[in-house]
C-alpha cells in the first residue's frame, strides 16, 4: 500500500540503535550518509526506551526513526514508526493504533511477505540474509538469492543480519530496497568509515 508518511522516503540503510551504543556519534552517521534509525533495546523499561527514542530523535534530527516491537513508545516518542517481529502485535493492529506510522515487519518467507503487505505494513524486515552474532535462536541464514525469490511480492525488503557492505551491494543487486545493520556500524573500529561504506554499497 506505499509509505502512508510521504515525507519520508524510506531509507536505504537502517543502523539499529540500543542504550549500550555510543549516542554521541548518531548526528556524524546521519552526515556519513545514513537516513534510517531503529531504537532496539530489549532490556529497556518502557520509560526508559521512550526516554531512548527521544534522545535519539535530538541526534538525528529529520531521519527516519523506527521503534523496535513497541507501537506505544512509538506513539509516546513520536517516532515515524515501528518494526514488529512476528510474535508482537498483528500489523493490522498497530495501523489501527497508527494509521500515520512507518510499519515494518519480519517476514523470512514468501507467505510472510504477502501476508505482510495484505495486512498494510509499508516494508520487510527479510531475514537473517547471513549468520548473525546480534541477536540469539536466529533459525538458518537464508543466503542473499532468497531475496530475489519473493522481490515480485511488491513490499519492499530491507535485508537484515550479517549485513556488511559487501552482502549489502550484493542485497541491492538481488533486489532489496535496502539493509538493517548493528554490529557492520557499532562493532567496526570506525562505525562513521563503516557508516560510508555501507551507504556506498546500496547506491
Amino acid at each position: 500500500m506505499g509509505l502512508v508518511f510521504p515525507s519520508h522516503v524510506l531509507p536505504r540503510v537502517f543502523c539499529l540503535v540500543s542504550g549500550d551504543d555510543e549516542l554521541a556519534i548518531l548526528p556524524a552517521l546521519v552526515a556519513a550518509g545514513i537516513t534510517g534509525f531503529q531504537v532496539r533495546d530489549k532490556d529497556a523499561t518502557t520509560r526508559a526506551l521512550i526516554a531512548l527514542t527521544r534522545r535519539v530523535r535530538e541526534l538525528v534530527g529529520d531521519a527516519c526513526l523506527i521503534v523496535d516491537d513497541r507501537v506505544d513508545v512509538a506513539l509516546a516518542a513520536r517516532a515515524d514508526g515501528v518494526h514488529l517481529g512476528a510474535d508482537d502485535l498483528p500489523v493490522e493492529t498497530a495501523r489501527r493504533l497508527g494509521p500515520d506510522l512507518v510499519i515494518g515487519a519480519t517476514c523470512r518467507s514468501r507467505t510472510n511477505l504477502e501476508a505482510a503487505r495484505a495486512a498494510g505494513a509499508d516494508y520487510a524486515g527479510f531475514g537473517p540474509v547471513r549468520a548473525t552474532t546480534s541477536k540469539a535462536a536466529l533459525p538458518a541464514p537464508l543466503g542473499v538469492d532468497a531475496i530475489a525469490d519473493v522481490v515480485d511480492t511488491g513490499l519492499p525488503i530491507i535485508a537484515i543480519g550479517g549485513i556488511d557492505a559487501a552482502t549489502a551491494a550484493s542485497a541491492r543487486a538481488a533486489g532489496a530496497h535496502g539493509v538493517a545493520v548493528i554490529g557492520s556500524i557499532w562493532r567496526h573500529p570506525d562505525p562513521v568509515r563503516a557508516a560510508k561504506e555501507l551507504v556506498a554499497a546500496v547506491g
